[in-house]
């Protein structure tokens, strides 16, 4: 294992073609599934866009390095042009940005970067339906869907709560994204924006991507949606407990305010988060009756209630012990 002089390692290595010919890299952070991230890279490889891509693996379980020797193994029977680090500080967003510091410093002529995750496969034409709404919609950040996939029985019937299901579905421009499961960054955006890409005060509540987000969108980047680039996740039986699902609920609301304080900080914007929380929760048995009327499912009614909930937790300083969890929750 080779130190680069940061906290990151690189574990192994294979090229095949010179570096300054690839073009697009594909990121795929992973921490303690093993078996998983094989399903994702077997899809991985399998793409065959028009640009040249490697694949840059980021095992952020510098003590157990299961993901890493797993990614090894693949890659040695199915060459290409890959690296395998470490990301030895732990968290999602340490993660990240190991990911995409490695891409860029790796491969000079780097266009965009590709992210998926751990515990996601990708569609056959993932990257090539990416590309293809990028150079459509001119957008400088393509998002796709993340389908569920549940494990165990009676989780199908989550398939229509807001927590599993996509933010758009119809390809073309959108107002911002939320999730880094699933998305294309471009270069001009990785230049733009300062390092750390995405902040560690976000490590173990989530939220660092959609912070991300926010702070492109205030730069003037755009956005757009691929609604053909989706990519299958597995969602554990233990994700479709009532408990979970309010719980994640609660986050989602949580971490929507805290994005508004970082925006506008001062006193007023303050008052202004409040009051919108203190709205949202007014109006959340209307939306509810509605999401319940459109989904059939009469637990996603409750949805806008605990988000306003969660945005008044966050207000009283609660969310840092609520959610608080080593893992991708």
């Amino acid at each position: 294992m080779t130190s680069t002089g940061q906290d990151i390692s690189v574990y192994f290595r294979t090229e095949l073609e010179d570096a300054g010919d690839i073009e697009l890299v594909v990121v795929l952070p992973t921490f303690r599934r093993p078996e998983h991230v094989v399903k994702t890279l077997k899809t991985i490889v399998s793409q065959r866009p028009d640009l040249s891509y490697a694949t840059v693996v980021v095992e952020n379980d510098a003590e157990g390095l299961a993901g890493a020797a797993a990614a090894k193994d693949f890659f040695l029977g199915h060459p290409s042009d890959s690296i395998v680090i470490v990301a030895h500080q732990r968290g999602n967003c340490h993660a990240y940005n190991a990911g995409w510091s490695m891409a860029l410093e790796t491969y000079p002529n780097l266009k965009a970067i590709a992210i998926i995750d751990d515990d996601e496969v990708a569609a056959p034409e993932w990257l090539d339906c990416l590309i293809a709404a990028q150079e459509t919609t001119g957008a400088d950040m393509i998002g796709g869907p993340q389908l569920p996939v549940f494990e165990g029985d009676g989780g199908q019937k989550w398939k229509r709560h807001p927590v599993f299901t996509p933010h758009y579905d119809t390809t073309g421009p959108v107002p911002i994204l939320y999730s880094s499961g699933n998305v294309l960054v471009t270069r001009r955006v990785l230049d733009a924006m300062p390092r750390p890409f995405l902040d560690p005060a976000f490590n173990f509540i989530g939220g660092g991507d959609a912070d991300f987000y926010s702070r492109c969108k205030a730069q003037g980047f755009s956005f757009g949606w691929a609604v053909d680039a989706w990519v299958a996740e597995t969602v554990p039986a233990r994700r479709t407990s009532a408990s979970w699902i309010r719980a994640r609920s609660l986050r989602n609301g949580a971490i929507s305010a805290m994005l508004e304080h970082r925006r506008d900080p001062t006193f007023g914007g303050r008052l202004r988060t409040f009051g919108k929380s203190l709205a949202l929760l007014c109006a959340s048995v209307p939306r509810g009756i509605e999401l319940w009327s459109k989904s059939g499912l009469a637990a996603a009614g409750l949805y806008h209630f605990y988000v306003a909930i969660g945005r008044l937790m966050a207000e009283f300083g609660f969310v840092n012990e609520q959610y608080r969890n080593p893992e991708k929750n």
